[in-house]
């Protein structure tokens, strides 16, 4: 010891003050000879600018053989709990936990404490120090093991060490799981997709009796959620004993999730007469009014929100986040860019958000500009979502020079790796504009593999540029070979290219191979809200109860085409569709056309008809409803599957190009 303090004395000649304080406690674990720096601090330094030595200094370590006085050991404790919650960092704290192991007692019911709050530091400072720290712990309980199960949960990249540590809390078996064990590693659970896994785990909930607890309930309704088993996490809903806001919330959440939108909506209905709903809630509903693409029933609960929420909630970037992705979603890129400029602060989403909602109604222009002025903001950088949605709106747009020049501009300037979805939008942006062998040379370069929809929007582009046929088998192999599950839409796409070229042998070959393969076409079905009601409609329907007014005016609409001179588009490649489909006899009983009618009958003067349509819509359909908003002087808003079409005054947003 005497050495140990000669080598001190020496530092103290040589080194500042503050060296010195962190020499000395950098080795508090090995050499702490507190007298020396005491009397150093004392002669030299005002002790209160040193907090963290002189805490160290007043409490020596634990030596039974020693005959310093020292305080009692509850003291110490509480100097080492004031330590930690002063603590500013992993530096700090390494001393404190040094000092803790040379001067605690492991068997003082004290230290448990103690090393429960080490424990919760640690586990959100450095995990790895923490996972090394667990066997040191002489006697540990629940919470410990808890906190490091959550931190884990909670990591970027380690959530399957809080699965592992789980399973080695049941090995061990000194300490059982309790009721805050089971959200933790359920939570991991969740976002790896570990069903097997959440089941098991699920068992020890009933075994232990925690399945009347309503959080672990609240956590399996979301992980059922999260592994695609809505009908289990329903079934844990309805079996809770009670419930509160989370677990609505959750449910709605689930639904949502799960593209069960309708039944969100219904399961908020029950809940309204038990609680109020929070922030959270309406999110889940503005998604659910997005996914439906009903716009009366987005802006009521926009307006719900703005009554019954305060301000916290209302200038919430999330919640309006959502608003302007609901609203582009519904066909009202009006209103969207409305809450956009309305909002005080906005990330990196928000600018996403209305970037994707300009490309995809056709404002390219505005998509470009939005794009520009983020690009200007000091606080915010364009991410890979950003370039989806700036290169898709030069797809929509057919700029092929700005699609490359943005393309090389996210690799070149802002080092962002490109994603599939970036290949699949200049694949696509290439193809659509005619240059088919050119798309193929990148998709032949691409250092990912090209997925299915890559190969079918090049197939696309094939029937619609009418490519050679050899190019267009060559391309329809790939999709055929392709992994992946291949749609009926692919089929149709391959009898069009062959129908186009008068090969109808082949069209029968490949309509055979439908029937072996038991591939039936996919119906197109389309559907508008009014007065907020759905109405569903498929090709050739003569389901709904307003059937003979529908097409009482459908007769008047093709009896006005026709005296403008409309002749229908009887190619032979969209007369495949009607070969398809054996319950029309026509293209004016597409099932858009259907939904335009049955709009026409029942809308106010002045609403737009806003048609949601499950495929992409034909030639045909495309010109006649550009004709019928200028006959019958209305606005008609298309969802189709690619993107909004406005149709106004006899033109379309997309200017034909779609």
């Amino acid at each position: 010891m005497a050495l140990k303090n000669s080598t001190i004395s020496v530092w103290a000649s040589q080194l500042s003050p503050i060296s010195l304080g962190q020499r000395t406690l950098t080795l508090a674990h090995v050499i702490l000879s507190s007298n020396t720096v005491l009397l150093f601090f004392l002669t030299q330094l005002h002790p209160t600018k040193f907090p963290v030595t002189m805490a160290l200094v007043v409490a020596p370590p634990s030596n039974p053989t020693s005959t310093t006085t020292r305080f009692p050991i509850h003291r110490h404790h509480k100097h080492l709990l004031n330590l930690l919650e002063n603590c500013k960092g992993m530096s700090q704290f390494k001393q404190i936990h040094a000092h803790a192991l040379r001067t605690t007692t492991p068997n003082h019911p004290d230290t448990l404490y103690l090393y429960s709050r080490i424990m919760h530091f640690s586990a959100f400072s450095d995990l790895h120090y923490s996972s090394r720290l667990l066997p040191q712990i002489h006697h540990t309980n629940s919470f410990i093991w808890n906190t490091l199960i959550r931190a884990y949960a909670w990591s970027s990249h380690l959530k399957d060490q809080s699965i592992i540590l789980y399973r080695r809390m049941l090995i061990e078996g000194c300490v059982a799981p309790d009721k805050h064990t089971f959200p933790f590693v359920l939570k991991a659970c969740a976002f790896l997709s570990a069903l097997c896994e959440g089941q098991q785990i699920h068992g020890q909930v009933l075994k232990l009796g925690f399945d009347s607890d309503k959080y672990v309930n609240n956590s399996l309704i979301h992980f059922y959620v999260s592994c695609g088993c809505l009908d289990l996490s329903v079934k844990v809903f309805e079996e809770m004993p009670e419930r509160n806001l989370v677990s609505w919330n959750a449910m709605i959440d689930g639904f949502v999730q799960s593209g069960e939108f309708v039944a969100a909506l219904r399961k908020f209905v029950e809940m309204q007469d038990l609680f109020d709903p929070d922030g959270f809630t309406i999110q889940s509903l503005v998604s659910a009014c997005g996914g439906l693409g009903t716009l009366s029933l987005g802006m009521w609960v926009h307006a719900y929100m703005l009554r019954n929420c305060d301000s916290i909630v209302q200038n919430d970037v999330l919640m309006n986040n959502s608003l302007v992705d609901m609203y582009c979603k519904c066909g009202s890129i009006k209103m969207a860019r409305q809450v956009f400029d309305r909002m005080d602060k906005r990330d990196v989403t928000s600018w996403n958000s209305m970037i994707l909602g300009f490309a995809m109604h056709g404002e390219i222009e505005n998509a470009v500009e939005a794009f520009d002025s983020m690009c200007e903001m000091k606080n915010i950088m364009p991410n890979s979502i950003t370039f989806i949605g700036v290169l898709s709106a030069c797809n929509h747009g057919g700029m092929v020079c700005e699609g490359k020049k943005y393309f090389d501009l996210m690799v070149d300037v802002y080092k962002i790796e490109p994603r599939l979805e970036h290949y699949g939008c200049m694949v696509d942006l290439l193809a659509r504009s005619g240059l088919i062998n050119e798309a193929l040379d990148l998709v032949s370069s691409m250092p990912i593999k090209p997925d299915l929809v890559i190969w079918r929007s090049l197939l696309d582009a094939c029937c619609k540029r009418n490519a050679d046929i050899e190019l267009s088998e060559r391309v329809a192999k790939q999709v055929l070979a392709s992994e992946e599950r291949v749609s009926s839409g692919v089929y149709v796409l391959l009898s069009k290219i062959y129908a186009s070229a008068n090969r109808w042998e082949e069209v029968g070959l490949v309509r055979n191979m439908m029937s072996e393969k038991g591939i039936v076409k996919e119906p197109g079905c389309s559907s508008i809200e009014l007065e907020g009601e759905f109405h569903r409609f498929i090709s050739g329907d003569t389901s709904h109860p307003h059937t003979k007014e529908i097409y009482q005016t459908l007769n008047v609409i093709e009896q006005r085409l026709q005296n403008v001179g409309y002749v229908p588009d009887l190619s032979p490649a969209t007369m495949i569709d009607e070969l398809d489909d054996r319950k029309q006899n026509s293209l004016c009983l597409h099932s858009e056309r259907l939904a335009i009618a049955f709009g026409l009958l029942k809308s106010r003067p002045g609403i737009p008809i806003r048609i949601f349509k499950n495929l992409r819509v034909c030639n045909d359909c495309h010109t006649v409803t550009k004709l019928i908003s200028r006959l019958f002087d209305v606005d008609i808003v298309v969802r189709d599957r690619v993107r909004f079409h406005h149709f106004k005054d006899g033109f379309c947003s997309c200017k034909d190009y779609w």
